[in-house]
């Protein structure tokens, strides 16, 4: 548990790396906002959906979202932070986002999959044989009991597992993008 959130306060001070020299050096412009913003509600979309559709440390997530990619979770983050730096016009900053999501997130992905395996050994095994980590698979992945309810989506899940936090965090970035954009045109 203790590396898990190693691994967490690793991704978080990473983004932390980029944020101030990000907002200082962008150059917004209408388009890029939207194209961005286009980009990263997509992501959050993605986010929100595997977010109420998990039960964390109680079942293997084969359902929702997760019957078409192993971590929508991370893609959704990725789409999310790339749709900011989208918006912030500055490709340097883009290129800073993708190396340190492939390192930090590359490791957390491994671990995870260990960590999947160790708790549900057979039924990981042969989910992960048919479902892609990153990109998502057409038609959706069936388990042998994927027919009952459980996958499906949960506000109440949702908010448990605090997806919101996102959401607000893309509302800041974008504002921040938005306010410069109009005090330095």
């Amino acid at each position: 548990m203790s590396r898990r959130l190693d691994l967490r306060r690793l991704r978080l001070r990473a983004a932390w790396l980029l944020i101030l020299p990000f907002y200082i050096f962008a150059a917004p412009s209408t388009g890029l906002l939207w194209w961005g913003a286009s980009l990263s509600t997509a992501g959050l979309s993605l986010r929100a959906w595997a977010a109420g559709s998990i039960r964390k440390d109680r079942e293997l997530a084969t359902t929702g979202p997760y019957a078409h990619i192993r971590n929508p979770l991370y893609l959704g983050s990725f789409m999310l932070g790339a749709g900011v730096m989208v918006a912030g016009g500055q490709w340097v900053f883009g290129v800073a986002f993708l190396v340190l999501f492939l390192l930090v997130y590359r490791v957390t992905v491994l671990r995870e999959a260990k960590e999947l395996e160790a708790r549900f050994g057979a039924s990981y095994r042969t989910y992960a044989a048919q479902v892609p980590t990153v990109l998502p698979r057409i038609t959706p992945y069936r388990a042998g009991d994927s027919d009952s309810p459980r996958g499906s989506f949960s506000r109440a899940r949702y908010l448990r597992n605090r997806e919101w936090e996102a959401a607000l965090g893309a509302v800041a970035a974008f504002g921040l993008l938005a306010l410069k954009l109009r005090l330095w045109p």
